[in-house]
């Protein structure tokens, strides 16, 4: 392993090796990686040094420490949340992050241990393949945390991978899916013991993909990407399912949920 290059934020770690594996590390073990707009905003710019640098041939992304994987988006980061263009802003720079990962010339795989929720799950879903420790959980549990919701990209992007009635399932119920539930729906792609093995065997795997045809495996994810795509509103446009997110993040509920999560009390939804 190389020593690292320099990264976006130090809340994310990012290496290279000779064999052409990059990886990323989410670097907020204190806070189980929960994930800041300044990291979200790496994230973007480490991909675009990947899809530069032709040497780069698969990436691993995981998270510090084996508590999780990301827990979501920081809470606090929501704090400022005021208006409209907030909530609109907020969703479209989060499709832009996933677009960005999902759309990555090289093959992804995301290393799990621990809690893979919010927008870690988001994060996870976007890339190739998840290989997940037995005591991984994956979910979005804001049904009874914050009251937001899932832009139409991320809810279509889990569709994809588990089906419609398996996303209002984990929705509806904000439940976190266990690893080997997780391996039957295909929300994860195997299952390792723990930290040690998910490190060896991501390695290995990414080790494979690095030494088969890189312009295949492009064509391959850029091929299904375009069969699941929608037609996309282009910059400035509305977009299907804006009227959705400013009813969850422009209510009072929302307010009381982000609340609610800091104060570490149970919120009390009022449906508007």
């Amino acid at each position: 392993m190389s020593a690292p290059d320099p990264a976006p934020t130090d809340e994310l770690l990012f290496a290279t090796d000779a064999s052409g594996i990059a990886r990323i590390t989410l670097n907020r073990p204190q806070a189980r990686n929960a994930l800041t707009f300044a990291m979200y905003e790496g994230l973007i710019t480490l991909c675009r040094r990947i899809e530069e640098d032709r040497s780069v041939k698969a990436l691993i992304i995981t998270g510090a420490g084996d508590k999780a994987f990301a827990a979501g988006t920081d809470i606090a980061q929501f704090r400022g949340f005021e208006t409209a263009e907030d909530a609109l802003g907020y969703e479209r720079f989060m499709d832009r992050v996933l677009g960005t990962l999902e759309r990555l010339r090289v093959p992804s795989i995301a290393a799990i241990a621990g809690a893979c929720t919010g927008g870690g799950a988001a994060i996870a879903a976007a890339c190739d393949m998840r290989i997940a420790t037995r005591d991984a959980r994956f979910g979005f549990p804001i049904a009874r945390t914050l009251g937001n919701c899932l832009s139409m990209s991320n809810l279509k992007r889990l569709s994809g991978l588990i089906g419609p009635a398996r996303v209002k399932d984990i929705l509806f119920t904000a439940r976190l899916v266990g690893a080997e539930e997780a391996l039957a729906i295909g929300l994860a792609s195997e299952i390792v013991e723990d930290a040690e093995a998910l490190a060896e065997r991501a390695t290995s795997l990414a080790s494979l993909l690095a030494g088969h045809a890189p312009l295949t495996l492009q064509a391959t994810k850029e091929g299904l990407r375009r069969l699941a795509e929608d037609a996309a509103a282009t910059e400035g446009e509305a977009r299907p399912g804006d009227d959705l997110i400013l009813m969850a993040y422009m209510s009072r509920d929302f307010r009381e949920g982000m609340e609610a999560f800091l104060a570490k009390r149970k919120p009390d939804w009022e449906g508007r």
